[in-house]
């Protein structure tokens, strides 16, 4: 009998090990136009976020809500949040990218001063570390800005703020501007332009064409994911663990 019911307690043992294993993880991606998917109207403008859900494999499933224009104000108070907060189950991630609109202080309900967006940051974690979601900063990535051949911050202040409420809240962060400024450093002010959403005039989207040096084209973004997925590693997180193999 003690035979039978220690067989019984192993096979018990190993199907909850193989649910836990099979268990679906959702990544959330909250941000703005430099994260989000992009309408067909918009191509070849393209989110980082785009080809980031290809970098995991079957385990994740990405959802992208991530929207142009969008601070942690704007993102908050058309309840975008909540449409998250409301599904977000136990051993989710967010991964949380702000700033390029939260620094326009000159455009009401989206602008938001240093101490707000710190506020705001603070709301998305403790409120994901409610439904026991595991919240992820990234800092907002560099804009093509070269004066004078050196590359010139554009953020103002506010991935530092980010960095604070990380440091503050025990919340891993992926630190995107510096990688990104690394990044359109070593490529120079030339190098770089293919990174960006600089289209020649004749484009079906653009017919008089584009030089866009906050938007990524397609193979900006896919380097920038790139740079997301090696902040992971570094960070040892546990969702790294699902990412494809390189």
């Amino acid at each position: 009998m003690k035979r039978y019911i220690f067989f019984f307690l192993s096979a018990l043992i190993l199907m909850s090990f193989a649910l836990i294993q099979n268990k679906k993880i959702t990544l959330w991606m909250i941000g703005d136009s430099t994260m989000s998917v992009k309408q067909p109207k918009a191509l070849p403008e393209t989110g980082w976020g785009m080809p980031f859900s290809t970098f995991f494999n079957k385990k994740v499933t990405v959802d992208n809500r991530a929207v142009n224009g969008r601070s942690t104000l704007s993102f908050i108070t058309e309840g975008r949040w909540k449409a998250v907060y409301d599904n977000l189950k136990a051993g989710d991630y967010v991964f949380i990218e702000f700033g390029h609109n939260d620094e326009k202080l000159n455009k009401p309900g989206v602008g938001t001063s240093i101490d707000q967006y710190k506020a705001n940051l603070a709301k998305f974690v403790t409120e994901a570390r409610l439904k026991k979601a595991i919240p992820v900063f990234l800092t907002p990535i560099a804009r093509r800005n070269f004066i004078e051949g050196k590359l010139v911050d554009t953020h103002l202040g506010y991935p530092d703020a980010m960095r604070k409420v990380a440091d503050s809240l025990n919340v891993p962060l992926i630190d995107m501007q510096r990688k990104t400024e690394n990044l359109l450093t070593s490529l120079g002010e030339e190098g770089s332009v293919k990174l960006f959403n600089h289209v020649a005039p004749g484009n079906e989207n653009y017919p008089e064409g584009k030089k866009d040096d906050t938007h990524l084209s397609p193979e900006g973004a896919k380097q920038i994911a790139g740079l997301a997925a090696e902040g992971m590693r570094e960070l040892n997180i546990d969702l790294a663990s699902c990412l494809r193999k390189k």
